[in-house]
């Protein structure tokens, strides 16, 4: 296989600290002062932490607003789509106008899968530009040009299905800058569409704001579609001219339409452009096009009768499934069963800690069985963990035997679909042993299909496992239609159309073709397969398709020449002569990738590896073992699942302190806090808070202290600081920890423990808050039964009993006994705050307070759990 060499941008400025450029203005910059005034903290193009205040005529000098330092004078996106293959360019030009230098910040998005070809950026007439370094090489210079304070930009991932491309630079009072970014991406074939999606977010009202989509199909065009996708606001401003083979969206509102009102200073402009086509298909055998020594095969045959099929779905019914999100997947469940056709196969399982199936073997797809599985579905009540590992395996387990034992069609398509909205909890927890699992397990004429629901799924890990059993993954986002999308998921995958399809090529100089068995069609897609050959040798190429249908067997032949195509290309302008090279090459790397796989995730060489801006999260479920977390003066709130109920502690300690709340000498792990102080007492008590964590692990040899201020590394010699301010993530074998900006820092263990500090920020001017830290950790059984400390005493749940439930002094609190550890205590129920969800305000907990700093409920005193240094394990009398 030949060597795979990932890429990542980089792009570092050796003089941008002091700039000595003249600033006479560039002419494309003039006439931009009726864009200063703006709206704050809504912007992508923006200086950081910097404001100043003018005078607005008319008005006293007590009346000042604040305006914000940069102004966009233009914002240019041109995209070129040419036999699917699409090359993007977005262009912004700002201005300085603050009497101050200012970071100027560069934060776009682009498409997940799109591959960056060049960014550059000019100041005042100065020209940088990008360098593209192997992966490895990349890393090493961006850290070292972080270090000497020059200025480096690489990609980062966000929630979505995009991905954000950020870099800033410290520009001069006055000074213009220039950016363009560069990007590729193969536009596929979904639900009988392609579609072209353009997410434009200026942040702010342009001078000159210009999106122009030129779309050339050599096919010919079915349909083109710019779907409304700003609520109306922009009623008529996108311009559509469609020809035969060629189209022209033109996306250009003037200043005026772009205000949100009409005398509104923020911009309506915030969301995604769309154009949505197709284009004609007149041979079955699809559209091969060659030009220039490479050509390109699209295979998208329609008016063929479905393929029966037998199908699994498997869906996570664990804690973190409950509420409207299991609520949704029941209803989208209830009308995907109702899709299915009396020639169909199918059961259902479900799964948590547990695996459960509606029926042991696939049934008949009659009236009375689906009207019995959507009774089932309806009946399901989330709970526990999350076993992804043995609910897949049994799926397979019942699609293997049903085939052993002669009972499938011969002509039909098996296949799973998962639907999960987290990591794997209870049994095997080693994504890429469970990987390993069902690759072994599973026979290959069965497609796994992965549905990723909400934003702390590991969906890199859904996408391998479904690409390494020919299916195809989805997110599904919790803030969107969960049913409506899960609908769409699985009418684009419940239609197989052809099985067994393969690609040959015959003549000898036919080289490097992209996969060419892709086994099962479904209707409403496309296969694509790319190659080589040689021009000299050949001025025609000829391919041979076969495939089964659901009554016979097909072979479909077909012959390109390319001279058709080179006429074709030469009379537009905008037309991409080079897309046949850009297309295969972008299928190639993307095969590549995809059989490398977990090979690429590996990290080794240096001690640590940066890679700021990128966010990472990794939630576990939670209801499936004991949840902990520690907030405010400092707040324990210790989740005990098989009791289901939340119980809460305070310590009321010193300033200076180091309390142990994990220690586990057995897996060599620590957690410790110090407290700092209130800036002095409030109604004679001075509060204090967890000023500074620390964690070692210790056959790792790394200690991280995180701090109000900054996050330090160390390992052995080493050591490595980030900020707050920061948005990164740094690896060192086994150890992850990632840092999203001024909200959190996830410290990560193998991938099955993990450990979450939350930053809460006060008002300096405050007269009695401070800076604090919260810590959560998720639930785990990775610790060791010697763990113990504040919160490592809770691994292990103790049993508790709670009776004599009765008002209390304060009738909003009422008051119960609770048996713990042989001892009984008075409690009293109230509320404590959960910041996970929302940092600002937190979320309200109900749970039952244990008084006297925990006395009873923890064992011993809490000044037992006093130890000496940060990173110090405690020490049982």
């Amino acid at each position: 296989m030949k060597r795979l060499t990932c890429f990542f941008i980089c792009f570092f400025l050796s003089e941008v600290s002091g700039f000595e450029i003249p600033i006479n203005g560039l002419s494309e910059f003039v006439d931009y002062e009726d864009l200063v005034e703006l709206a704050p903290g809504k912007f992508q193009l923006v200086a950081e932490n910097r404001r100043y205040q003018r005078s607005l005529p008319g008005e006293s000098e007590e009346m000042m607003e604040e305006v914000d330092q940069v102004t966009l004078y233009s914002y240019k996106v041109q995209s070129t789509i040419t036999s699917r293959m699409a090359t993007t360019m977005i262009q912004s030009k700002v201005v300085n106008n603050s009497p101050q230098p200012q970071n100027v910040v560069f934060d776009v998005q682009i498409p997940k899968g799109a591959f960056i070809s060049n960014f550059s950026m000019t100041v005042d007439g100065k020209t940088f530009r990008s360098s593209i370094k192997e992966k490895t090489v990349g890393r090493a210079l961006y850290a070292q040009a972080r270090a000497k304070g020059k200025t480096a930009g690489l990609v980062r991932s966000s929630a979505l299905d995009m991905e954000n491309f950020r870099t800033e630079v410290n520009v001069l009072p006055g000074a213009k800058v220039q950016f363009e970014l560069h990007y590729q991406e193969v536009k596929w074939r979904k639900l009988g569409s392609y579609e072209h999606r353009i997410y434009l977010q200026p942040g702010r009202l342009a001078k000159h704001l210009e999106v122009d989509v030129w779309v050339i199909e050599p096919q010919g065009l079915r349909f083109l579609h710019v779907p409304d996708t700003f609520e109306g606001h922009f009623d008529g401003v996108p311009v559509i001219s469609k020809g035969q083979q060629k189209a022209h969206v033109s996306f250009k509102p003037t200043v005026a339409q772009q205000r949100i009102c009409p005398n509104c200073r923020e911009t309506a402009v915030d969301g995604e452009l769309v154009v949505l086509y197709d284009v004609k298909r007149e041979e079955k055998a699809g559209e091969l096009e060659v030009f220039n020594g490479y050509f390109v095969h699209f295979f998208a045959p329609d008016n063929l009768d479905p393929i029966p099929k037998n199908i699994l779905f498997v869906i996570d019914v664990s804690g973190s499934m409950w509420g409207v999100k299991m609520k949704q997947t029941v209803e989208a469940m209830k009308t995907i069963l109702d899709d299915l056709r009396a020639e169909d196969h199918f059961s259902v399982i479900d799964f948590n800690q547990n695996i459960r199936t509606w029926r042991n073997d696939l049934i008949s797809a009659t009236k009375t069985q689906v009207a019995d599985a959507k009774r089932y579905i309806e009946k399901i009540q989330p709970s526990g963990g999350t076993n992804i590992n043995e609910a897949l395996l049994r799926a397979i387990f019942i699609l293997n035997e049903a085939n052993n034992l002669g009972l499938l069609d011969p002509n039909s398509v098996s296949l799973i679909i998962l639907v999960s909205d987290g990591d794997p909890t209870v049994g095997e927890l080693k994504l890429s042993k469970i990987q390993k699992n069902v690759k072994e397990n599973i026979q290959d004429n069965i497609s796994l299909f992965s549905l990723g629901m909400g934003f702390d799924v590991d969906y890199d890990f859904l996408k391998r496992l479904s690409n390494e059993n020919h299916g195809i993954a989805q997110r599904i986002y919790g803030n969107q239609d969960t049913s409506s999308q899960l609908k769409k998921f699985y009418n684009q995958v419940s239609t197989p159309l052809l099985r067994n399809v393969q690609f040959n090529y015959p003549h000898t100089s036919v080289t490097d073709v992209t996969q060419n068995n892709f086994h099962n069609y479904f209707g409403g897609s496309e296969i694509v397969v790319a190659g080589k050959f040689d021009p000299a040798k050949l001025d025609q190429i000829e391919s041979v398709i076969t495939a089964t249908s659901a009554n016979t067997q097909l072979v479909l032949e077909t012959l390109a020449q390319m001279d058709d195509l080179q006429d074709f290309l030469s009379k537009d302008k905008h037309a991409d002569p080079d897309f046949t090279r850009k297309l295969w090459a972008y299928l190639t790397i993307n095969q590549l990738l995809a059989e490398r796989g977990p090979v690429l995730r590996q990290q080794s060489g240096s001690r640590f590896h940066p890679v700021l801006g990128q966010s990472f999260t990794n939630a576990r479920d939670l209801h499936a073992g004991t949840r902990i977390s520690v907030e405010n003066d400092p707040h324990f709130i210790i989740y005990l699942p098989k009791s289901q109920k939340n119980i809460c502690f305070n310590i009321d300690s010193e300033p200076g302190k180091i309390l142990n709340l994990v220690s586990d000498p057995e897996s060599g792990i620590v957690v410790n806090g110090q407290l700092v102080g209130a800036k002095k007492p409030n109604n004679g008590k001075l509060s204090t808070y967890f000023g500074k964590l620390g964690f070692y692990f210790q056959s790792e040899d790394i200690k991280i202290e995180i701090s109000t201020e900054t996050i330090t590394l160390s390992h052995g010699s080493s050591t490595f600081s980030l900020s707050w301010s920061d948005t990164a993530q740094v690896t060192n074998q086994r150890v992850q920890i990632s840092v999203k900006k001024e909200k959190v820092v996830t410290i990560t263990l193998d991938k099955e423990m993990s450990f979450s500090v939350l930053l809460h920020r006060v008002w300096k001017k405050h007269p009695v808050n401070v800076d604090f830290l919260g810590i959560y950790i998720p639930p785990t059984n990775k610790f060791s039964p010697k763990a113990h400390g504040l919160i490592g005493q809770f691994m292990q749940e103790p049993k508790i009993h709670i009776f004599n439930e009765r008002p209390g002094k304060d009738p909003e609190k009422p008051e119960a006994s609770m048996e713990v550890k042989g001892q009984k205590l008075i409690i009293t129920r109230g509320l404590q705050k959960d910041y996970r969800t929302d940092l600002v305000f937190g979320t309200d907990v109900t749970c039952w307070f244990v008084h006297n700093s925990g006395k009873g409920f923890i064992d011993g005193h809490y000044k037992d759990y006093f130890v000496p240094q940060l990173y110090s394990f405690l020490k049982r009398p």
